[in-house]
């Protein structure tokens, strides 16, 4: 299977020369490691036992998060739906104060 990207291409198995493979799984693991510091927080380190890095044939880092129950697929996606949720909430919290200061700056003028 590969996305448009070519990003979930075959795992590199067998290695070639002048492929970054060492700096893409650098950068999984980096990424594999944050994602496994925020389920842990939240209790859920359990429930993606088979998570790591791994590295695809053109060298591209991958988080691999391994085989999941569904309702583990479904919590995350509910934990990412609510902080993309209060993202949007305290950006538009942003935006509403800087009308108003904006509004405020023209009125003293």
């Amino acid at each position: 299977m590969t996305d448009r990207r070519g990003v979930v291409a075959k795992r590199a198995e067998n290695l070639m020369p002048d492929v970054p493979y060492v700096r893409g799984w650098a950068q999984a693991r980096r990424g594999a490691g944050a994602l496994a510091t925020q389920l842990t927080a939240l209790g859920l380190e359990p429930d993606f036992p088979g998570l790591a890095a791994d590295v695809n044939v053109a060298g591209d880092g991958l988080v691999r998060l391994g085989t999941i129950r569904p309702e583990a697929a479904l919590m995350l996606a509910e934990l990412i739906v609510s902080g993309l949720a209060a993202e949007m909430a305290k950006h538009a919290e942003t935006l509403t104060q800087e009308a108003g200061n904006a509004r405020h700056n023209s009125s003293a003028a």
